[in-house]
């Protein structure tokens, strides 16, 4: 057994939907590894539980199992909204939303999150960041004005498997140098709080202060 394994025989279990939704991924999507998993989906949603948010906000739904997660943790009356900019994933996610228990606390909704946000006019407690790496600052910069004081922004694949530690990365690796240039203005930032879990390949906390 290795320390993964020991960690995920530690926590609570995902739960059999989400560990058949999990396989579904790994079978019918490209690039399944990017889809939460166990111990980072059961992460977002204590993370739900402790932070208490009516509004959630996610940019970057993939197969649905990060947004599955939270929405366990979140209390009735509250809404998740998801942003899926690949419209040829929404048949999969609306499957898998559609059969859980808390579709009534899910929105789908299909485009670029960068156009679509800022016209809701809605402002989160909470946001998940886990779409285009390159583009990590732009949803920064778009989601920040949106928060309420004391809410919180979650960033995904902050460290990018160590590449984050290239002094110069190859001119064509735009994943790398966006991540890079996130954590930087992140770091920088003197409106938030930060703290970065070596969870995975990097989980960003960052806290609006009041």
């Amino acid at each position: 057994m290795n320390i993964d394994d020991y960690i995920l025989h530690h926590i609570d279990a995902e739960g059999e939907y989400l560990h058949e939704l999990w396989r579904d991924t790994q079978l019918r999507l490209s690039y399944g590894q990017m889809a939460s998993g166990h111990l980072q989906g059961r992460l977002l949603k204590m993370l739900v539980q402790m932070i208490r948010p009516r509004k959630v906000l996610e940019i970057g739904t993939f197969s649905g199992y990060s947004a599955l997660s939270m929405a366990e943790g979140l209390e009735e009356g509250a809404e998740l909204h998801t942003f899926e900019i690949y419209d040829e994933q929404e048949d999969f996610i609306r499957k898998w939303f559609d059969g859980s228990q808390y579709a009534h606390l899910l929105h789908l909704h299909i485009g670029d999150a960068l156009q679509l946000v800022p016209q809701m006019d809605v402002t989160w407690d909470l946001a998940f960041i886990d779409a285009d790496k390159r583009q990590y600052v732009e949803y920064y910069q778009m989601i920040l004005p949106h928060m309420r004081k004391g809410g919180f922004i979650i960033a995904d694949n902050t460290l990018w498997y160590g590449h984050v530690l290239e002094e110069q990365p190859r001119e064509s690796d735009l994943q790398t140098r966006g991540v890079q240039a996130f954590n930087d203005w992140v770091a920088q930032d003197p409106r938030v709080e930060k703290v970065i879990l070596p969870l995975r390949d990097g989980l960003t906390l960052i806290r609006v202060k009041d």
